[in-house]
Order: structure tokens, then C-alpha cells, then sequence
């Protein structure tokens, strides 16, 4: 295995990325082990400042190829500043979001294809894929239910029905494409029954 082990967490708003990533970080730490939590697009000053022109509802402006430029743009900062750094000392990264997100929105939501958004993921992330990557799975409506109702909208959640018909279907293609480091996590029980399927997963991995 490459130094450090690299892990991503992807799946809808609402489906419980937030917590069961905090939860697992202190499960691992607790085992004694070093771990980071970053998200994208962020992660770092210059990751932060892009996020915020990614994410303002006032860009409705920003098109396609140029969105997808400057989440590749974070997201290479990202990887130079705070990802590569942390594996190479052994780390373990967990990452609220990854480069499977930008395969199924800009991809698949906004039509770009799967083969230009792989060629771009590839460079910006200097070819370190993730070591395992966790695409959690909600009904739609219950993860409404678990934002608590929350429709507050930003920038991409202005997109609309066809566009998220769009991402979901990018989302599962994805999911079908890089099956060998992909694990799907059904998360339609209780958060702690969800936490325990990840941490056997987590520790299956380390184990190797």
C-alpha cells in the first residue's frame, strides 16, 4: 500500500457524510492513529477562496468547463498543500467529498462526460486515487429529512430536478466504473448501525 491511506466519502446532501466522518476519525484515533479531515472543494486558504466563487448564488454566470476548471484548480492546491504532505508522514486522510463528485456533477450534471472530467481528475490529483472510497446511499426524500427540511440554496443546489437526476445517475456510474475501490454503504438504519459498517470496512482495509 502507498504511504499514509487516502480515504473519500461521497453521496448526496443529507445522507450523513458530516457525521460519519467525525465519527470515524475519532474511532481511528482512538486506535492510536494519525488522521486528517479535509473537505473539497476547500481544504486550504486558496481551496476556501475558490469554494466561496464556486459555491455564491450570486455566479450564475460560471459555465460549465469554467466550474469544472476551478474545482480542479482546488482541488490540485488541495492535494499539493495538505493531502500529498499528510500522506507521505503516514497520515490517514479522510475527505468530505473527492474527485467521484466531480465525476457525476460536472460529468454527468452538467454534461461534460465522463472522459474530459477523468483526464482532469487524474493531473489534479498527481495520480494518487483514493485508497478506498465510500459512496454513502439515501432515498432522496429521507435525506431531505435529515437536512431537517433545509431547501436554503446555493450555487449548486440552484441547478435544478434534472440536473440532480443528472448527478445521481453519475453518482451510480461511478460507482459501477471504480467498483474496485468504491463501497457502497447503505444508510437507511441508525447512525451508530452505519458507523459500525464503516469501521469494519475501515478495518478490513488496514489489516492488509
Amino acid at each position: 500500500m502507498q504511504k499514509g491511506l487516502l480515504i473519500s466519502f461521497e453521496g448526496t446532501d443529507g445522507c450523513g457524510k458530516s457525521t460519519q466522518i467525525r465519527l470515524l476519525s475519532e474511532y481511528l484515533k482512538a486506535k492510536g492513529k494519525s488522521v486528517v479531515i479535509s473537505r473539497e472543494p476547500g481544504g486550504c486558504k486558496v481551496g476556501e477562496k475558490i469554494r466561496n466563487i464556486l459555491l455564491n448564488a450570486e455566479n450564475v454566470e460560471i459555465s460549465p468547463m469554467c466550474e469544472l476548471f476551478l474545482y480542479e484548480a482546488a482541488r490540485a492546491q488541495h492535494m499539493s498543500q495538505v493531502i500529498e504532505p499528510a500522506l507521505n508522514e503516514g497520515k490517514i486522510v479522510i475527505l468530505d467529498r473527492f474527485i467521484d463528485s466531480t465525476f457525476a456533477y460536472q460529468g454527468y450534471g452538467r454534461k461534460l462526460g465522463e472522459e474530459c472530467v477523468d483526464l482532469f481528475n487524474k493531473y489534479a490529483i498527481n495520480h494518487r486515487y483514493p485508497d478506498v472510497t465510500l459512496m454513502l446511499t439515501l432515498k432522496a426524500d429521507d435525506a431531505f429529512k435529515r437536512k431537517g427540511g433545509n431547501d436554503t440554496k446555493d450555487r449548486m443546489e440552484m441547478a435544478g430536478d434534472d440536473f440532480f437526476k443528472r448527478v445521481d445517475e453519475g453518482l451510480k456510474r461511478a460507482s459501477e466504473k471504480y467498483s474496485d475501490r468504491i463501497i457502497k454503504v447503505d444508510v437507511e438504519g441508525t447512525c451508530d448501525e452505519t458507523h459500525q459498517k464503516i469501521c469494519a470496512l475501515i478495518d478490513n482495509l488496514l489489516e492488509k
